[in-house]
């Protein structure tokens, strides 16, 4: 082999190497799926309704990897989650009424806004469990309902 095939050999190798890479990064990507979840009784058009989608490490925080908010409006709102890989999580969401970003509880620690998490998770004495609330993630796009509770007599 002359000292130009090898040169050339080399840099089909690494072009090679390259162009699989760049595959690899692209399928890589593309897992991901759109999560869009309809948030059913929301009780007014005050704020957003934010949705949080959680890994079992995160599920009740404030570090959830996957977010997002609509506008809120009486009745049902479906927020949308863009590139969420698949997987298994649990979702949380509130109606965040005065849009401060937080979930404001009363003096007793409860909510006073409406709260829900996927499965429609039951709230026994506390918080659910990763468990009761774990649903599925699969390309391209995965639906699921759950409904906000409001906790606090309005």
């Amino acid at each position: 082999m002359t000292q130009w095939q090898f040169r050339n050999a080399r840099n089909a190798t690494v072009g090679g190497s390259l162009a699989a890479l760049a595959f690899g990064l692209a399928t890589a990507q593309a897992a991901a799926a759109d999560l869009a979840i309809t948030v059913a009784n929301v009780a007014n058009a005050q704020g957003k309704v934010l949705v949080a989608v959680c890994t079992p490490e995160t599920f009740l925080g404030p570090n959830c990897p996957y977010t997002a908010a609509e506008p809120a409006r009486p009745g049902s709102v479906t927020v949308v989650v863009h590139k969420v890989p698949p997987g298994t999580y649990a979702v949380q969401s509130f109606h965040d009424e005065n849009q401060n970003l937080e979930l404001d509880r009363n003096f007793l620690g409860l909510p006073k806004e409406g709260v829900g998490f996927s499965n429609d998770a039951p709230m026994r004495f506390g918080p659910p469990r990763y468990a009761d609330a774990a649903l599925a993630v699969a390309e391209p796009a995965t639906r699921t309902t759950l409904s906000l509770r409001y906790l606090v007599e309005r």
